[in-house]
């Protein structure tokens, strides 16, 4: 599945750290399928930094369709 194909499936999502100091990013998703994705803290800043650049972006589109 590419990153611009739409889905239908609805997911639930956690994000916490654990008690062996991680970061924890929990989705759980119809079907049954439970995800722990866990990251050591250096990881997450680097995701969360990968997030908010898609976020600028998402917005900078969404600003030219307007």
């Amino acid at each position: 599945m590419s990153i611009n194909k739409q889905s239908d499936i609805a997911a639930n999502i956690q994000i916490g750290p654990t008690d062996q100091g991680m970061v924890r990013i929990y989705i759980e998703a119809e079907g049954g399928v439970d995800l722990p994705l866990d990251f050591d803290p250096d990881e997450a800043e680097e995701i969360a930094q990968e997030l908010q650049a898609a976020a600028e972006a998402a917005r900078a589109m969404a600003g030219k369709r307007r």
